[in-house]
């Protein structure tokens, strides 16, 4: 097992654990991760996701080389097939997923990151999308989902370029959404994490949906996904509560 879990009120850390290997990912691992975060997503005692890697070298550092070094076209069919399927259970997760990034995020790990909802760094962190170093491309989401998230222009430069980029350029561009002294990363994430467990958790999944369906639709088509998931609210335990609670001048107890 390389997937470590620990739940501490209702958040849930996901530790990878390949030292040995900058926590660099093969088939074995991403299925046990996909496995991890069905299984996080499912638990009702669990609120927030926080992915991390164990040490404080690397969160991801990729694809495990060795593995693609013996894949035929069938294989690497298989192989970005399951890694998009990952990072498609991540993105599509109604529970928010922060990663941690808490060192180099390579390739696959780069796109695991930018699959998470947030991405928190260390100071330490560095980004990269190298596959055009190995003759190859991006496979688990590197070519749609960062152009996405930087802009057209800045992916283009980070998937063609090859090189790697430190976490204080990763925040200019808005890659990281903040930066955090490395011995504080899992602190200040888990801050938020707790920022986030106090609001509507079917109101969080409908604006986590909200915003990933805009992506494949115009504007109009999203505006009117957004009217209707917005108006669905009204009516809702959890809708009356966060209205009373707001009048009432008291805190709103959604989880509970």
């Amino acid at each position: 097992m390389h997937i470590n879990k620990k739940v501490i009120d209702q958040i849930c850390i996901l530790m990878i654990d390949r030292q040995d290997a900058l926590n660099a990912m093969n088939p074995d691992i991403l299925r046990e991760l996909d496995q991890a975060i069905k299984t996080c997503i499912s638990d009702q005692n669990i609120g927030v996701i926080i992915l991390t890697g164990a040490g404080d070298k690397a969160f991801i550092a990729g694809a495990d080389i060795k593995v693609m070094q013996d894949l035929d076209v069938k294989g690497a069919v298989n192989f970005a097939k399951l890694g998009q399927e990952v990072t498609m259970t991540i993105e599509d997760s109604p529970k928010p997923i922060i990663a941690a990034v808490n060192g180099f995020a390579l390739g696959g790990g780069c796109e695991i990151a930018i699959a998470c909802h947030l991405r928190f760094a260390s100071d330490n962190a560095f980004f990269a999308q190298p596959e055009v170093k190995l003759g190859l491309i991006p496979g688990w989401g590197g070519t749609q989902r960062l152009p996405r998230i930087i802009g057209k222009g800045n992916a283009t430069e980070l998937i063609i370029g090859g090189h790697m980029i430190n976490a204080q350029e990763a925040f200019r561009i808005g890659l990281a959404n903040k930066v955090f002294e490395q011995d504080k990363l899992m602190e200040e994430t888990k801050n938020f994490a707790n920022t986030i467990l106090g609001n509507g958790p079917d109101s969080i999944a409908e604006s986590l949906r909200c915003i990933n369906e805009s992506a494949g639709h115009s504007l109009i088509d999203g505006l009117n996904l957004e009217v209707e998931a917005f108006s669905k609210r009204f009516g809702t335990d959890e809708t009356n509560e966060g209205l009373d609670a707001f009048v009432e001048k008291r805190e709103a107890n959604f989880r509970n």
